[in-house]
């Protein structure tokens, strides 16, 4: 089993709760617009790291990720990818990671809302956590981690700076 935490858009903030929150996390998943180098080396102190860049990253940090991360966690192929777009309307290169390498798990951030939501249609479970950052067009910080058993995804949590709790769904 693996505790992860996944979070968007910090476009180079790193919010104080991120480390109580991701403390006991196996690994996080960064899904593009970190900001800063500083970002990656602060996520790294609470475990390791996987990130992807986004639109707004500059060349030192396209340097250390990639547009795109593709791997196995558990019994899961996982996909993610800066500008997926969503479940309704996703972007033409989500749909070319879908189409061929078959994620059960795309991760995306971009535009900076939360949604959580199982496609049925492309067999996978689609994770936007939403915006970690001060920046942007979002109202509040939202981030979220859940643990991962083999194909058994539980205890989703997401942490939402507006309402000032921990939110399970």
């Amino acid at each position: 089993m693996k505790k992860i935490g996944i979070l968007s858009d910090t476009h180079g903030f790193v919010h104080h709760n991120l480390f109580s929150f991701f403390k006991d996390c196996n690994e996080i998943w960064h899904a593009g617009d970190i900001g800063s180098e500083n970002v990656l080396i602060e996520l790294e102190q609470i475990a390791p790291v996987k990130a992807v860049f986004g639109n707004c990253d500059d060349w030192n940090i396209r340097k250390l990720t990639s547009e795109t991360l593709i791997f196995d966690c558990e019994a899961h192929k996982v996909a993610i990818t800066h500008i997926a777009g969503n479940p309704n309307n996703y972007s033409l290169l989500a749909r070319n990671i879908i189409e061929n390498e078959k994620p059960t798990i795309l991760v995306g951030g971009h535009s900076h809302i939360l949604r959580v939501q199982h496609d049925s249609k492309n067999n996978l479970l689609f994770i936007n956590p939403g915006s970690a950052g001060k920046t942007g067009i979002h109202t509040h910080i939202t981030f979220l981690r859940f643990d991962i058993a083999g194909k058994t995804i539980s205890n989703l949590e997401v942490y939402d700076q507006l309402k000032q709790k921990v939110l399970e769904l």
